[in-house]
């Protein structure tokens, strides 16, 4: 099993919480921190402020008076309410520049300001007091997200796997990892140092329900996911089933109030969607749903006999559709992220996560570096060896150099017996000494091909975003700059590493 810190180690692509973030965090942990202090930093970002007190004066408050100031809405809400609203803001902007492939980000975040505007909205209505309750909700799910970052692949195999044995989405994570995103997510968010009361209800969200007669902040979070499911998934009727049996018994809410309660938070959850940016699409109202599933039972005309048999027939089919799709995707998979020859990443890859990192270097002021290598006189061991033996030096190069550099580096076959590495978060200087590692293991390597020892080196050049800064096409840049370096390597004898 895989461990949490060491499985989040694999990338540097994670955000981490933006410079306010922390800086709002370390200010509320302060015993003597106080309404306009809390204020004043968050009045730092201009963007930031505007979105608190349009958040302050929606729905989801219903303050008594408009506020037009941050500190009018710290004393009507609290320094508590007014962090978790601020932090909300950033958490979600920090994530919205992720490399998405194929992840819906927008149908993610959809889901998750839902569940936080019913989480809110059902605390009030239930009388549970609990002032992080929102941010909680909101990052309830965030560790699928994190595996989608870390291991694309594995996610979207487990996704496939997960259609075909119906398991529940966190058993197939457990098998897939070893562990299910509430772990993840509640490790990652206490790795930032954000409260207890946060990350700890969502370690047990899915679980809370097996919880006996106990009304606490993780079985909330379960109960808003569902309610979420009702507006965001394909098995709103289940899921509305279950939230109607679930506020009855364990809340006390009376059977009559339940659907304008969901109606209600739906209403609210389009609102605050807007406040975050995130367009609601065609999310109908909930009186809207019931209204459709009602018409369309009245429109059906089956005997109980034919509605087994098109059950049984549709269960089939869709098994065989979903065994379809797996191999489909398997297939597409090892397309997409891999070359098949080497095993490493491809370089259509390469070009869109070297975008991404160069983004994410700039938007975070940390260095990028890449290392471009080639090996030395490769078509000489094609001529006089045969190119099933040029095709062995090269996968034994390519597992060589993958052995040798840190998890998060990505390793990409540029084409040909040209090999790129991207070093995220690492400078020109740093980038050098990883290179030379590089060169000198690749140089011990002992190959032999038809009984005879084989000696393999590489040329590497290196280049970082250290130098260049402010220029406009930056990718380009950096890959011709590695090109050059390389082709001095080559000039100057080949077997060495130039910048």
């Amino acid at each position: 099993m895989t461990d949490l810190q060491e499985f989040i180690n694999q990338t540097t692509r994670l955000p981490t919480p933006p410079a306010i973030a922390l800086k709002i965090l370390e200010a509320v942990r302060s015993d003597e921190i106080n309404f306009e202090e809390l204020a004043d930093i968050v009045m730092a970002d201009p963007v930031l402020t505007a979105q608190v007190l349009k958040v302050a004066n929606s729905s989801l408050y219903s303050l008594p008076k408009q506020v037009t100031s941050l500190s009018q809405a710290t004393g009507l809400l609290g320094t508590q309410t007014l962090k978790n609203i601020a932090l909300s803001f950033v958490i979600v902007d920090s994530f919205k520049d992720i490399p998405q492939g194929g992840f819906d980000l927008d149908l993610f975040w959809k889901r998750s300001i839902s569940t936080a505007v019913s989480a809110k909205t059902l605390a009030k209505k239930t009388g549970i007091a609990d002032e992080d309750i929102f941010i909680t909700a909101l990052l309830q799910d965030i560790g699928i997200l994190i595996f989608f970052l870390v291991d694309a692949p594995a996610f979207t195999e487990m996704l496939d796997k997960n259609r075909i044995t119906g398991k529940r989405f966190y058993e197939a994570e457990k098998d897939q990892f070893g562990f299910d995103h509430t772990e993840l997510g509640s490790h990652l968010l206490k790795s930032w140092n954000l409260p207890e009361t946060i990350y700890n209800p969502i370690r047990y969200h899915h679980t809370s329900e097996t919880f006996d007669n106990q009304h606490g902040p993780a079985q909330l979070l379960n109960i808003s996911d569902k309610i979420s499911s009702i507006y965001h998934s394909s098995q709103s009727n289940k899921k509305f089933a279950e939230v109607h049996n679930s506020l009855a018994k364990n809340f006390g809410v009376e059977h009559e109030q339940i659907d304008e309660l969901i109606d209600s938070i739906g209403e609210k959850a389009r609102e605050v969607m807007g406040l975050f940016a995130v367009d609601p699409g065609e999310m109908k109202p909930f009186s809207q749903l019931m209204q459709e599933a009602n018409d369309e039972l009245r429109r059906l005309n089956f005997s109980y006999e034919q509605v087994v048999l098109e059950l049984k027939q549709a269960k089939q089919t869709a098994e065989q559709l979903a065994l379809n799709l797996k191999e489909a995707n398997d297939k597409l998979r090892k397309l997409a992220f891999r070359d098949d020859l080497t095993g490493l990443y491809n370089h259509r890859y390469f070009q869109e996560i070297l975008e991404a990192e160069i983004q994410r270097s700039i938007r975070y002021k940390h260095s990028v570096s890449l290392l471009l290598l080639d090996v030395d006189f490769f078509k000489r061991v094609n001529d006089t060896y045969g190119h099933p033996a040029g095709d062995h030096v090269l996968r034994q190069v390519s597992l060589k150099m993958a052995k040798l550099v840190r998890h998060c580096d990505i390793v990409a076959r540029y084409g040909g017996e040209e090999f790129a590495i991207i070093l995220p978060e690492i400078k020109k200087s740093g980038a050098k000494v990883l290179a030379q590692r590089i060169r000198r293991g690749i140089e011990q390597l002992e190959l032999t091909i038809n009984s005879q020892q084989l000696k393999i080196t590489v040329s590497v050049g290196v280049s970082s975003t250290d130098d260049i800064e402010g220029v406009k096409d930056a990718r380009p840049a950096l890959i011709s700059n590695a090109d050059q370096a390389l082709y001095t390597a080559k000039r100057n004898g080949r077997n060495r590493v130039e910048i």
